[in-house]
């Protein structure tokens, strides 16, 4: 098949991620993502999206920031295929593009957080060369 791998940069765009990042978090309604990715784009937030001719079959989105353990960094965040599409290396091809990506805007590191529960997600993680580091803790207000 033939993909290709287009950078969102515009509401609109994101806006029409939507469907797919409800397979991660099936919750989210379209006027908080909408709302969401107001206050996000600002702050440097991108996405990135593979497409088998105009349909979206893989997302993630990714933020490119500094933090005094690591210096500058990529973070990848909301990362998605489609499950029809999952075992056929899009996943893959989705992280080489955003290693490229923090490589080319000088980044030292890459980094995710990965639900606790989602071992699949933990397997293709390692597999591409993330280690597990540490913890995320959260505390809902």
């Amino acid at each position: 098949m033939n993909y290709t791998i287009k950078k969102l940069t515009i509401l609109d765009e994101m806006l029409g991620t939507l469907n797919l990042v409800k397979e991660l978090t099936p919750d989210v309604l379209e006027a908080d993502y909408k709302s969401m990715l107001l206050e996000m784009i600002p702050h440097n937030y991108l996405q990135v999206g593979v497409y088998e001719g105009k349909k979206l079959i893989a997302v993630s989105g990714y933020w490119i920031c500094t933090k005094i353990y690591c210096g500058k960094y990529l973070e990848i965040d909301n990362f998605v295929v489609a499950k029809e599409y999952r075992s056929k290396n899009i996943g893959q091809m989705l992280v080489d593009w955003m290693l490229d990506e923090a490589k080319k805007r000088g980044c030292k590191v890459a980094l995710l957080d990965a639900y606790v529960e989602n071992f699949k997600a933990h397997k293709f993680y390692y597999k591409q060369g993330f280690i597990a580091r540490g913890f995320h803790y959260l505390k809902w207000l």
